[in-house]
């Protein structure tokens, strides 16, 4: 009971501290903005203007405290402890304050944009509902408060990893309407923007949520409380470097010249960046200094905490500024908009030039999340080698080529000429979902990343899990069991064609930012599952024989043909809406791409089987190798005892017909 005290009196200080330090720096972030400025038509009342950004701080720092809390306890704590119920009470408790204070939010922001006073009329309650039903922005603030209600909820029933690793996926997934209605999402540059707000959004909730549950939760002993500490400023460290990435690419989008730096919205940005960079610095001494010595005793236990404290302080005043800053006009682009081409309206983007040979290297598209993702796989899988060498184990050179390769295909893919193009034309998007598909899975699959994973990382024996035991828990599931079966991962890979293109998942993909991501992640994971299905090294569900292997490749690259003649020989234009309106005066007519598009579903499949044929073959061939070694090596063990009994069951046999033979002439 006491300790269930103390954890309340931490987790009360920890709020305290960061929605004090908050609220004036989100007041006068207000003031230098002009963010809480009386609006010249139908103005909402100071109540609003200034109840709307306090209710979103507060919104911003709960989220972070929910989420970011189960995701420390997903990583860092023990299955089944009390610590891991301390985590999951202070994310209920983080998660009934993002409620409250996000249905605040969702209430001022509709009064504040509609310029309406509160009734309570049945008309209200109307406009209300239409608001939250009907318009994008009212819509994402009401799924993030569901999203905070329903893991208020589930927090106090789940008191296992598993359960808190979902309710982790939970809060990430309920960021995501956040990141679409950001302060620099609806700009020119949507997907960038997008990306980087998303990506901002969960390092701060990793950040800082995770840093509230380390000061609340805390271990049991100094040793305990030191290995948590190290635990968490891994994911801090990570944190810092997403937040400093996505900081720069967002800031790009809205500060395009250098005196833009001089304007409100580039003060505000100043002091928010001065403040990061003072909380990272804080955060490198107490990893350097203080984390090694964290377990010495109760006199360095208290100036680790001290410092927590005062990161506290500066975290709630970079929330302040970070909530003023989304309050406060960009500077504006002089040029303004002279004409507006139908590409514009529909992408938000000018169109691009004609797509001719020399601009497939030289025109590029950033995907800020696809970039990290590709980087960060390479770093990692290179560190692993690495690891591996260094304790003298051997890697093969093929799968680190292979793995690298791999990558470096999808960051073309999603960030070069494919990506920029494949809004305007059908045929560049099918070639980006051939490669996504069918090219970067059979690099990737042959790297045998799962495998290199369990050799290189260190096992936990704590009962914890880190990344190596929730890889290795996901793969093992029932569901990627099921779904990594050779006939289901063939199914899959076949029917997504249809299910894509001839549904409206088609124009949910090409039309919404967080449709072309679903996009990109299911024809990877497709393309992946069928590879690894056919060539895998990894450890997953029974392989069927080699010879049914080859069977299920052609079936499959047979049903991908059949497809890519459907669409070579179609008279209806998909998405004719999208694609032939988009008002290009180069290249070909749109339907005319269309039939180019199926051409090359047709055609490229080509070299991604061929590659696998080849592959599947080799691994046959050096299956029945390593048999006949092992058939050798057992016959020299038996003193070619096998052979000896063969060749008396072949005397026998040669006698029987004998006898037969004699037996039937006598007749």
């Amino acid at each position: 009971m006491t300790q269930t005290i103390h954890s309340t009196k931490r987790a009360s200080l920890a709020f305290a501290l960061s929605i004090g330090a908050g609220l004036i720096s989100l007041l006068i972030g207000l003031i230098i903005g002009g963010g809480a400025a009386a609006s010249a038509l139908a103005d909402a009342g100071d109540v609003v203007r200034y109840g709307q950004p306090i209710a979103k701080l507060i919104m911003n720092f709960s989220t972070a405290v929910a989420v970011g809390s189960l995701i420390f306890a997903a990583f860092a704590l023990q299955d089944k402890t009390r610590l891991l119920g301390k985590a999951l009470d202070l994310a209920s408790a983080g998660a009934i304050i993002w409620a409250i204070s996000g249905a605040l939010n969702f209430l001022f922001t509709y009064l504040y944009v509609s310029g309406s006073a509160i009734s309570f009329d049945s008309s209200f309650g109307e406009s209300l509902w239409m608001f939250a039903s009907s318009i994008e922005m009212g819509t994402s603030l009401a799924l993030n408060v569901l999203a905070a209600v329903l893991i208020s909820v589930l927090a106090i029933a789940a008191r296992s990893l598993t359960s808190t690793a979902l309710l982790a996926a939970l809060g990430l997934a309920g960021l995501v309407p956040m990141a679409l209605i950001g302060h620099a999402a609806g700009t020119a540059g949507h997907a960038m923007a997008v990306n980087s707000i998303g990506i901002h959004l969960v390092a701060v909730v990793m950040w800082v949520g995770g840093l509230v549950a380390l000061f609340t939760v805390r271990g049991e002993s100094y040793e305990e409380s030191a290995l948590l500490t190290r635990r968490y400023s891994t994911l801090a460290l990570a944190s810092f470097a997403l937040i400093a990435i996505s900081g720069v690419a967002s800031a790009s989008i809205r500060i395009t010249k250098i005196s833009d730096i001089f304007s409100a919205y580039g003060a505000l940005l100043i002091l928010k960046v001065s403040v990061l960079v003072l909380l990272g610095v804080l955060g490198a001494i107490y990893r350097t200094r203080l984390v090694g010595k964290l377990a010495q005793g109760a006199s360095v236990a208290k100036s680790f905490y001290s410092l927590v404290a005062v990161e506290f302080v500066l975290m709630g005043t970079a929330i302040g500024f970070a909530t003023a800053l989304a309050k406060t006009a960009p500077p504006l682009d002089g040029d303004g908009i002279i004409d507006v081409t139908p590409a514009q309206l529909l992408t938000g983007e000018p169109l691009p030039p004609e797509l001719t040979p020399i601009r497939w290297l030289t025109v590029w598209k950033l995907d800020l999340v696809w970039a990290i993702i590709c980087v960060a796989a390479v770093v990692a899988y290179l560190v692993g080698v690495r690891r591996l060498a260094k304790r003298g184990d051997k890697w093969p050179m093929l799968r680190t080529v292979s793995w690298v390769s791999g990558m470096a295909v999808l960051f073309y893919t999603t960030s070069g000429a494919l990506n920029a193009y494949q809004e305007y034309l059908f045929s560049v998007h099918m070639i980006g979902h051939m490669i996504l598909a069918m090219g970067i899975p059979v690099l990737l699959v042959p790297g045998a990343p799962v495998t290199l994973l369990m050799r290189a990382v260190e096992k936990r024996t704590d009962n914890s899990r880190g990344i190596r035991e929730w890889v290795l828990w996901a793969v093992h599931t029932k569901y990627a069991t099921f779904i990594a079966n050779p006939i289901v991962a063939a199914v899959l890979f076949a029917s997504s064609l249809v299910t894509f293109y001839y549904t409206p998942l088609f124009s949910w993909a090409t039309q919404e930012h967080i449709g072309h991501q679903w996009m990109v992640v299911h024809f990877l994971i497709t393309g992946y599952l069928f590879a690894q299905a056919l060539i895998g090294i990894d450890p997953g569900p029974a392989r069927l024989p080699y010879a049914a292997r080859l069977l299920l490749l052609i079936a499959t690259m047979a049903f991908h043909a059949f497809f890519g003649l459907s669409l070579m020989s179609g008279s209806g234009l998909l998405l004719a809406d999208w694609y032939g309106a988009m008002g290009r005066t180069w290249g070909e007519a749109p339907l005319d791409d269309q039939h180019t598009g199926g051409a090359i579903a047709w055609g490229i499949g080509e070299l991604p089987t061929a590659a696998l044929t080849i592959i599947v073959s080799i691994q046959w061939f050096k299956s029945d190798a390593r048999d006949a070694k092992r058939l050798d090596r057992q016959s020299d063990r038996t003193g070619n005892k096998d052979v000896e009994d063969y060749n008396q069951m072949l005397a026998k046999l040669a006698a029987r017909d004998e006898r037969a033979s004699k037996n039937g002439s006598r007749k």
